[in-house]
C-alpha cells in the first residue's frame, strides 16, 4: 500500500459509520502485587492482594475499541448488557469513547453482563502474568423480546452504516446477541446490502451462517472443515476462495507468523505477510484489531489487498502491547506502511 493510498482511504475514517453487532463483555485487570501476598487466617489459602483494578469494554467492546483508536466518525454498538453494575461499569466506559452510541444498546434485568475478570501478577520488570481467569456469563436463551429488538435495531440502522461488525464471542449457543433469529435477519440484510461490507467472527465457528465476509483463524477454518491437521497455505487459499465465490463476498483467514489470505468473489486470492515479532508477546485482541481494520478500510475504499495489509500492520501492533487488550491508531498505523511489491 503506497504513502497516498493509504491517506485517501484513512482520511476518509472520521466521516465513516460503522455498526458493530454482538457480545459486549466487561473485561477486569486485577492487578496483583506478589511482594504482599499473604495466607488467610480462616483458611490457610494463599491471598493475592489487589493494588490496582482497571476495566476494559471487551468481546464486540474490543472492536469498539480499535475503531475509535482509528477515529471511525461514529460507532454504533448493537448489544445488551445485565441491569447490574458490571453493566453500569460497561456502559459508562463504552459511552467516555468518543464517537460511540449507544441508542441500540440495552440495559435489561433479563441478562447478566458479560465479565471477564482477570488477576494479573505484576513483578517489577517482568511481563504480567495472568492467572486463572474469572467468567460471569448468561447459561440461559437470550428471550425472543430482546431478539426482536436488536433485530429491529439493525433494520433501523442499516441504511445509515458504511460497515457492519458481527462479533459471536459466546461459547453456549443461544444465550448471547447472534441468535438464530438475529442471524436470519443478519442473511437478509446483507443480501438486500451487496455493497454494504458485513464482517463476521465467531467463536462457535461460521457453519450455518448466511452469505457475509467471513473472518476467521487457520484453526477455525480447519474445523469448519472438520480437518484436525495445520492446513497448508494452499488449502487455506483454496479453501477460502471457495467460500468467497460460494458467500458472493470476501473472505478473511488470519495465519499468525504465516500472516493472511483473503480471497474476493471471483476466486482471487492475496497472501498478506505478517510483520516481525519483536520480544513478549500478547496475542488477546488481535483478531478482533484484524475484524476492525478490514471493516474500516473497506468502508474507507480500500481494495481487499490494502484493507488486509492495514489489518496485518494493526495485529503486529496489537501483539506487542502486554497486559491489556490493545489497539492501533491511524498513526501507528502510518509508521509502517511501506509500499506495496
Amino acid at each position: 500500500m503506497t504513502p497516498e493510498r493509504f491517506q485517501a482511504v484513512t482520511s476518509r475514517y472520521q466521516t465513516l459509520r460503522i455498526a458493530v453487532v454482538g457480545d459486549f463483555c466487561l473485561d477486569r485487570y486485577l492487578e496483583i502485587d506478589p511482594a504482599r501476598a499473604e495466607i488467610s487466617i480462616e483458611t490457610g489459602l494463599p491471598v493475592h492482594n489487589v493494588v490496582r483494578v482497571r476495566a476494559q469494554p471487551g468481546g464486540a467492546g474490543t472492536i469498539v475499541n480499535n475503531l475509535v483508536a482509528l477515529g471511525i466518525g461514529e460507532i454504533i454498538a448493537v448489544g445488551f448488557c445485565g441491569d447490574d453494575g458490571e453493566g453500569y461499569e460497561l456502559r459508562r466506559e463504552l459511552a467516555a469513547k468518543s464517537g460511540v452510541t449507544l441508542d441500540h444498546f440495552v440495559t435489561t434485568p433479563d441478562r447478566v453482563t458479560f465479565t471477564y475478570a482477570k488477576p494479573l501478577v505484576i513483578s517489577p520488570g517482568q511481563p504480567p502474568v495472568e492467572l486463572n481467569r474469572i467468567d460471569v456469563k448468561n447459561w440461559t436463551q437470550t428471550p425472543t423480546v430482546l431478539e426482536a429488538r436488536l433485530t429491529a435495531s439493525l433494520r433501523e440502522i442499516a441504511p445509515k452504516i458504511d460497515a457492519l461488525i458481527v462479533l459471536d464471542q459466546v461459547d453456549e449457543v443461544g444465550t448471547g446477541v447472534v441468535t438464530r433469529g438475529l442471524l436470519r435477519f443478519l442473511g437478509e440484510l446483507a443480501a438486500a446490502n451487496p455493497g454494504l461490507p458485513v464482517i463476521a467472527d465467531s467463536r462457535q465457528g461460521l457453519r450455518d451462517w448466511p452469505a457475509v465476509s467471513f473472518k476467521m483463524n487457520a484453526a477455525e477454518l480447519a474445523s469448519l472443515l472438520d480437518r484436525h491437521e495445520v492446513l497448508s497455505l494452499d488449502d487455506v487459499a483454496a479453501t477460502a476462495a471457495e467460500f468467497a465465490v460460494k458467500n458472493g463476498r470476501p473472505v478473511f483467514v488470519t495465519l499468525s507468523e504465516r500472516g493472511m489470505i483473503a480471497a474476493d468473489p471471483r476466486g482471487s486470492v492475496d497472501h498478506v505477510a505478517a510483520l516481525p515479532v519483536r520480544g513478549p508477546i500478547d496475542i488477546v485482541g488481535a483478531g478482533d484489531s484484524v475484524t476492525a481494520n478490514l471493516a474500516a478500510a473497506l468502508a474507507g475504499g480500500a481494495s481487499l489487498r490494502e484493507a488486509s495489509e492495514l489489518a496485518a500492520i494493526a495485529s503486529s501492533l496489537v501483539i506487542h502491547q502486554l497486559g491489556t487488550t490493545g489497539t492501533a491508531s491511524v498513526r501507528e498505523l502510518a509508521d509502517h506502511v511501506v509500499p506495496s511489491f
